[in-house]
């Protein structure tokens, strides 16, 4: 078992670094990870899934004995489409991304070193978002640009944890792998092919947990996660550089090359009622304080999660709700008079509109799970869990591009998504 538990190490290590970009939910971030902490809705601040709390709340590893071992991943089936430049230029209906079907793998290990301190490990797909119009050949007929977006998040988290009988305290440097690629045809607007090929960088930052148990039954917990800065040389500036030119305004940079993954802040409470737990979390990301996102003029982001699990001899199944308005903020129309560039700079019109509905539609609002676990022998537990986000649709006025290839003419922009996720787990103890 010692060599079949090294080799799937060795694996997982591998897949983490060759993983695609993949649709995420809470903006661009996972509601969960992990088939547990997936199936109760993406809580687990305060609720101890095993090994995988590595990912959620570093100070809850030390709620374990012995060592555990998890492997597993998720198949992500997003549905995204887009309507393009539709309004009183264009008729276009609704074009679905090819970007369909992606892997997120999930690994973790946590051991007990004495009494009070335990040693974990995660590597882990956290957060991403991208779509695919690659393929689309009547772009005039689309009102569509050809449009390849992708970003990928990854971190490898080393943690340790020092505990007491009713409380514990963890720690986590956090190393992140960040890799962004945004392309795409402007033969709708009258241009030519725009993007200057994936670019990746390596950034630190680090995780901070804690938790308190108040009885046996009721626990409650917190973390605080850094923000994580990352720069993707030639993407943002690339990408935006072509709407700058619009009625005489200078080619340059709207945007910077630094897109900063967000800092997080989670309170999560657990409550234990025979062999029925309750759970919840809530969530604070900081899109609005993270360098390009809030130039893009996203905003902070509230998550409410929800857990229900029942626990058999050998067995558990769950449920969950995950909810988080979308943190995208929809800008007003076009002063009269103001370039593309002005416009960014001032953060109205279409032109964001535009970025933010075509190439990140990060809109999902509402997630609905349910997972079980079953013990294959008293070593090893094989998991499961599925997610459903209904369709959210969203419309943005995307008049300013539209205008500059005809004063007068008036244009908004559909993105519709909805998801379906699968994530299967397997946990060896020794």
């Amino acid at each position: 078992m010692k060599t079949l538990s090294k080799n799937l190490m060795a694996t997982a290590i591998a897949t983490l670094f060759i993983a695609p970009a993949a649709f995420a939910t809470n903006g661009t971030n996972m509601t969960g990870v992990g088939a547990e902490a997936v199936a109760l809705g993406g809580t687990g601040t305060a609720a101890f899934y095993g090994a995988e709390s590595v990912i959620i709340n570093p100070a809850l590893i030390g709620k374990g004995q012995g060592t555990e071992f998890a492997f597993g991943g998720t198949l992500f089936k997003p549905n995204v489409s887009n309507n393009g430049l539709g309004g009183s230029l264009m008729n276009s209906s609704q074009t679905t991304s090819e970007g369909d079907t992606y892997m997120i793998p999930a690994i973790s290990l946590s051991s007990r070193i004495n009494n009070n301190w335990s040693f974990g490990l995660g590597m882990y797909g956290t957060s991403g978002m991208g779509v695919d119009y690659g393929n689309q050949k009547d772009l005039m007929k689309a009102g569509l640009v050809q449009a390849q977006t992708s970003l990928q998040i990854m971190r490898i988290v080393p943690t340790v944890t020092y505990n007491t009988a009713n409380a514990g305290i963890g720690f986590s440097p956090i190393i992140q792998y960040g890799a962004l690629d945004i392309n795409y045809n402007m033969a709708v607007m009258g241009g030519g092919n725009v993007g200057s090929g994936m670019k990746s960088d390596l950034g630190m930052g680090f995780s901070l947990g804690g938790y308190y148990d108040f009885s046996k039954q009721f626990t409650l917990g917190a973390t605080y996660t850094s923000a994580i800065s990352m720069k993707y040389d030639g993407q943002l500036s690339t990408a935006s550089a072509p709407f700058t030119m619009a009625n005489g305004g200078p080619l340059a940079s709207a945007f910077s090359d630094t897109l900063e993954q967000p800092a997080e802040v989670k309170l999560g409470a657990a409550y234990t009622m025979g062999n029925i737990m309750v759970t919840g979390d809530f969530k604070q990301i900081r899109w609005g304080d993270a360098k390009g996102y809030k130039d893009f003029g996203w905003e902070d982001q509230n998550v409410i999660a929800l857990g229900l699990k029942y626990s058999g001899k050998g067995y558990w199944v769950g449920a969950g709700f995950n909810k988080a308005d979308n943190p995208i903020k929809k800008f007003s129309a076009t002063p009269t008079g103001m370039t593309m560039q002005e416009q960014l700079a001032a953060g109205v019109g279409g032109t964001k509109n535009f970025f933010n509905n075509i190439f990140f539609p990060a809109t999902t609002e509402q997630h609905f799970s349910v997972g079980g676990g079953y013990d294959i022998t008293k070593n090893v537990t094989l998991e499961g869990a599925i997610m459903y986000a209904p369709e959210v649709s969203t419309t943005v006025d995307t008049t300013a591009l539209t205008q500059s290839m005809a004063p007068g003419a008036s244009s908004t922009n559909t993105t519709k998504h909805s998801q379906m996720a699968y994530t299967i787990q397997a946990k060896y103890k020794f």
